[in-house]
């Protein structure tokens, strides 16, 4: 039986392993010149055609830019307190007890007043995904709306949610948290 020497082993190894290396280079696309590299060669118009980013846009939810838009955008051109948001518990989208007779006041002071067309606004706080916070909202104006159908106010409602990306309240409190936890009434006309 003959012995090989360890350096000989070595050499071999890595002859094998350059032989290798350019197949390897060629199959992910990182080199060579073969058919599969071209083919798998990932375009890049998208990266160069990118957008300019628009500073004057806010991007933070806690920015003054961005307070006094969604502030501009939450008016519902009445007096304050004329609507009461109804507010929730968290996690949950079932009318509170205390709730019942604020929407009882609301449809009165819409049915008086002659609103044929209101705005349901969900919202949910900062708590969850942003995801999770849209469907929740949803669910509580589709709960005020049914209970305001109940009491038989004739108008229109419609429903929408902003989760908790239009917070009405911008503090991370648990007493703001609990403002955003509402529906909010806009007036349509």
């Amino acid at each position: 039986m003959r012995i090989v020497p360890s350096a000989s082993i070595a050499g071999l190894l890595g002859l094998l392993t350059l032989s290798l290396l350019p197949g390897c280079a060629t199959t992910s696309g990182s080199g060579g010149t073969d058919q599969f590299a071209e083919e798998e060669r990932i375009a890049d118009p998208g990266v160069r055609d990118l957008a300019t980013v628009d500073v004057s846009v806010p991007t933070s939810r806690s920015g003054p830019a961005m307070r006094a838009e969604l502030s501009a955008r939450n008016a519902t051109g009445m007096a304050r307190g004329a609507l009461m948001d109804i507010l929730f518990d968290f996690d949950r989208a079932t009318l509170r007890p205390d709730a019942l007779p604020l929407l009882e006041s609301d449809a009165r002071h819409l049915q008086d007043d002659g609103v044929r067309h209101i705005l349901l606004e969900g919202r949910g706080d900062e708590v969850g995904t942003a995801a999770y916070n849209l469907v929740l909202g949803e669910r509580r104006a589709k709960a005020v709306r049914a209970y305001l159908q109940q009491l038989g106010l004739q108008a229109t409602l419609q429903v929408t949610s902003y989760g908790k990306d239009r917070p009405l309240c911008f503090d991370h409190g648990d007493v703001c948290r609990q403002k955003n936890r509402s529906v909010h009434f806009v007036r349509k006309e």
